[in-house]
């Protein structure tokens, strides 16, 4: 997007050190590799890099000019240099003043789970009707709005922003720089309790979302204890019930249920996809849409990739749900697969991270939950996964991927239905690299 020198100073609270030209067609870059030509250089400071030390190369590569928090950097090749506090910092006041410019319907989404699954959902149903535009996939922290927000077309109606948290202060400052209008809590989970330590500090961190949130706006959220309690809005506030969801047909080829007298699809299976779908719907119903509209942009949704998907390979059918893994999302892809799948049935599970001290009680519990299912066998891979022990089940804790493939292939030549879940870290997709090249 572009912008004149003018609007930057105004929108940082800048101060001029030098302005060699008064350009109107500015566009604002963090990154040397794709800098040139009217465009200035805004340099940030992360664990392992330091943009400051790139200044140059941003100017030999052509930028106008850069942003700066040193009063005596000044370097001559440069037409243009702007001081300011902190960088960072500019870059949200940058984005902000833009979508303020833009002024779109605007939907926040956080949660210990389903929230990019909730975004993607939520843009299915309300493009629709509107024209939107969404966080990209791992766009969900400060820098990844910055750059959500940069890129909204001008004609956009609707902004859907996700945001991530891996501390206390992160969903609020995320809810400062969007000024939402709809936000949405999709739960409150044991994902980050190893950063957190309790859930009630989880929940405290998701309900900062409502900090910013419009006055004439809407939380929509679960009916839950922890949010309700610590939840400061005094506005709106839509708690849903999901016990008011009737489950019509619940198959491995999607569901159908009745919210609010309403019929629905999703192509998902589980009841947690149910009830993603219904802070969707309470979301596009409170911005006008019919529930007609809403039932169009849910069939037409699509999973997201390697979230629930199903690929065959060979004789094999297998979800790879390889993208996250926390105790709770973990129990509800056991619970929909052992339910909705026929035949046999085969858990893969890898080490869940970020789960603090009580790392192993959270594997000991997820043995626990899958004692009330019946299972072929259960195949894990990883330190703590290998206390994931139910009773009386065939459970075989492997060192490889490449010898949990070996032994899929060699036990189960007929065919087999598997779900794949574990932390992205464990990278569990190479597992399905390896089936498939032992088929071909």
């Amino acid at each position: 997007m572009q912008f004149t020198l003018e609007e930057l100073i105004e929108a940082t609270n800048a101060k001029v050190i030098l302005a060699n030209e008064d350009e109107d067609n500015l566009t604002v870059s963090t990154d040397t590799r794709t800098i040139g030509k009217n465009m200035i250089y805004l340099p940030l400071k992360g664990e392992k890099f330091n943009g400051f030390d790139f200044i140059q190369e941003a100017l030999d590569a052509g930028a106008a000019g850069y942003f700066t928090e040193n009063a005596d950097d000044i370097n001559l090749k440069s037409d243009i240099i702007l001081l300011v506090e902190n960088t960072k910092t500019a870059y949200l006041q940058i984005a902000e003043y833009y979508r303020k410019k833009i002024n779109p319907i605007t939907i926040l989404i956080t949660g210990s789970s389903g929230k990019t699954t909730v975004k993607e959902m939520m843009a299915s149903v309300i493009g629709v009707k509107h024209k939107i535009h969404k966080t990209k996939l791992n766009h969900n922290n400060e820098i990844g709005l910055c750059q959500t927000l940069l890129s909204m077309p001008e004609n956009t109606e609707v902004l859907i922003a996700e945001g991530g948290m891996r501390g206390l202060g992160e969903i609020e400052l995320i809810s400062k720089y969007t000024k939402p209008d709809r936000a949405i809590i999709t739960n409150v989970g044991t994902a980050h309790i190893g950063r957190l330590g309790s859930v009630e500090n989880i929940a405290k961190a998701k309900c900062e979302i409502v900090k910013f949130l419009d006055k004439q706006g809407i939380l929509i959220a679960p009916n839950d204890s922890l949010i309700k309690e610590f939840n400061s809005f005094k506005g709106q506030n839509n708690y849903v019930n999901f016990d008011n969801i009737n489950i019509v047909n619940a198959s491995d080829k999607g569901s159908e249920f009745i919210y609010k007298n309403n019929i629905y699809a999703i192509p998902n299976e589980g009841e947690h996809n149910i009830q993603n779908a219904c802070l969707v719907i309470e979301t596009a119903l409170s911005i006008g849409m019919t529930p007609q509209e809403i039932a169009e942009g849910l069939k037409n949704f699509k999973p997201i990739d390697k979230r629930w998907e199903l690929q065959k390979i060979g004789n094999f059918e297998i979800i790879n749900d390889c993208y996250n893994s926390n105790p709770d999302s973990v129990k509800a892809a056991i619970k929909s697969f052992l339910t909705l799948y026929e035949g046999k049935k085969i858990i893969i599970l890898g080490d869940m991270g970020e789960l603090g001290e009580n790392s192993i009680k959270y594997h000991i519990e997820t043995g626990n939950f899958l004692n009330q299912f019946d299972f072929e066998c259960l195949l894990t891979l990883g330190e703590l996964s290998n206390n994931i022990k139910p009773k009386d089940k065939k459970v075989i804790h492997f060192k490889s991927k490449k010898e949990i493939a070996e032994y899929i292939i060699k036990k189960y030549s007929n065919g087999a239905k598997i779900l794949i879940k574990a932390s992205r870290s464990m990278k569990f997709e190479e597992i399905i690299q390896e089936i498939e090249e032992l088929c071909h």
